[in-house]
């Protein structure tokens, strides 16, 4: 192989043409481009001639495919950084047209049936992997999705939809075609196609029926290859209210009763997918945003809200929670949304924000509303600081709701009654599945919640610095407090949910 190249390359030695730090453009007008597309050799137009490109050091692939060029061409060397260059502009040219909207590509299964032959990308063959990209957003709005995994794997890649928080396979790709797509995100997503080694991070806006859709992009490398994550950010128009959140009576009134309030500190709990920045925009839509400066501070920011002042975190540039909030308390603001607290530094000055007169809304990754005071406690925050500020906790679960066209009555098994303490003669129902349901079982969720408004007996448990469980039994004894777990086995028992789907959202002994 090494004689082979030797060969070739002084065969073709006076053809060559070192030259500096030019902007290479993609030339394509060659028969059968791709060929020497696939092998390294790429083609610029060079004062005013088109040249054939190659690395300072050719790859025998390249000079291969040089040699067997119809007509031979002077040849330019470049250098890895032009070379790269050149290899990117050829790969965002085969993904050149805009998404825009994405009405009419709705004819899925030819899309489907070109990607897993793996036609894909020659000449004017690019245009079924843009269609299918497209008619990925288009398929995941219709099923009310708010990801999209694109997972690559030995033999093959998959699209995997999450669905009311569960993620369910949409379609399996040819391995060949996987790369095609990811390639075609990243453009649209304006990141560096040639960059396959280190994580990226980026968003694009998409159109679906006329309303647009903010498109978070992560891609990471894989053992097999890149795998990408879209997530896809409502507008303000797809922000529930609170009465549509369908939290139980004593949820919702007792979230109005903290819309009265003026100052101190209401956070909202729950893990990861509990809809925790869903529910604290629904509570900033029933404010007076005429009359009040509303400021948030997110990561990302999730919903384009209409009247409320919204910061993007931005570490890069050191514009943290904690930078970012010391700034708004010179805003003259009213009410304060910090999409996480974090660390001290962002706890301690959200705490300072709500002693000195402005409400300030917060969440944390709790699994109940009692753990979010020892949480803060973890976070450096003095007990009595808490106890001053503090005024409402809500912790809250999403939980699938069982479709009524093919739920099926069943009978629970010994396991299931002990941990729902049902009757031996109690009937539950489960998931089934039907066209109606997508084959799911499930449609849609509803937000299940318990809430704590901090009054001045609890406030001064919390100066004492009790225990959990002692905040718990305070609970308990005043009768009013109705915690997570009773809510979702009101849910199995009246058939609202599945044993499994209360079981998954883990809320058992919290």
């Amino acid at each position: 192989m090494k004689k082979a190249k030797n060969m070739a390359k002084k065969s073709l030695e006076p053809a060559f043409r070192k030259v500096g730090q030019i902007d290479p453009q993609p030339w394509r007008e060659l028969e059968g481009i791709d060929f020497f597309l696939r092998n390294g050799l790429l083609f610029t137009l060079y004062e005013g001639k088109p040249h054939a490109c190659l690395k300072e050091q050719p790859d025998p692939a390249a000079l291969n495919a040089y040699a067997r060029l119809p007509d031979p061409l002077p040849v330019l060397l470049l250098d890895e950084e032009r070379y790269g260059l050149l290899k990117k502009r050829f790969k965002e040219i085969e993904s050149d047209e805009p998404i825009g909207g994405i009405e009419g590509y709705e004819d899925e299964e030819r899309i489907d049936e070109i990607l897993q032959n793996g036609d894909l990308i020659s000449g004017e063959e690019s245009a079924p992997v843009i269609r299918y990209v497209n008619s990925l957003f288009l398929r995941a709005m219709k099923k009310r999705a708010t990801d999209i995994h694109i997972e690559s794997f030995a033999k093959e890649g998959t699209v995997r939809f999450r669905i009311d928080g569960v993620l369910n396979k949409v379609t399996t790709l040819n391995k060949s075609a996987v790369g095609a797509v990811i390639n075609r995100i990243k453009v649209i997503s304006n990141l560096d196609i040639s960059e396959t080694r280190l994580p990226q991070d980026g968003r694009t806006r998409v159109t679906v029926a006329g309303k647009g859709v903010d498109v978070r992009v992560s891609v990471v490398p894989t053992y097999n290859g890149e795998k990408v994550v879209l997530r896809l950010l409502m507008q303000e128009g797809a922000v529930p209210s609170l009465p549509e959140l369908g939290f139980s009576d004593d949820v919702f009134g007792g979230l109005k009763s903290l819309l009265r309030r003026s100052y101190g500190m209401i956070l909202i709990t729950g893990p990861t997918g509990s809809g925790k920045s869903t529910t604290l925009h629904a509570f900033l839509r029933e404010i007076d945003h005429d009359h009040f400066n509303i400021v948030t501070v997110e990561d990302p920011v999730e919903y384009n809200a209409e009247g409320i002042n919204q910061i993007q975190v931005n570490e890069k540039i050191d514009l943290t929670f904690s930078n970012a909030l010391r700034a708004i308390l010179r805003q003259d603001p009213d009410i304060i949304m910090v999409g996480e607290m974090r660390d001290h530094e962002t706890a301690r000055i959200a705490v300072q924000a709500a002693t000195t007169g402005h409400l300030l809304l917060s969440t944390l990754h709790t699994n109940s509303a009692v753990s979010a005071v020892t949480r803060l406690i973890d976070l450096g925050i003095p007990p009595y600081l808490i106890s001053s500020t503090l005024i409402g906790i809500v912790a809250q679960r999403l939980v699938r709701l069982l479709c009524p066209h093919c739920k099926r009555e069943t009978v629970p098994d010994d396991e299931d009654i002990r941990y729902f303490d049902l009757s031996e003669n109690q009937r539950v129902y489960e998931a089934v599945g039907c066209e109606r349901c997508d084959g799911t079982g499930y449609v849609g969720r509803r937000a299940v919640g318990e809430i704590i408004l901090v009054d001045r007996a609890f406030a001064a448990l919390i100066k004492e610095d009790v225990t959990e469980e002692t905040l718990l039994a305070h609970l308990e004894q005043n009768g009013r407090f109705v915690p997570l777990f009773e809510k979702v086995r009101r849910m199995v028992v009246t058939g609202e949910t599945s044993v499994v789907e209360a079981v998954r959202v883990g809320v058992k002994g919290v």
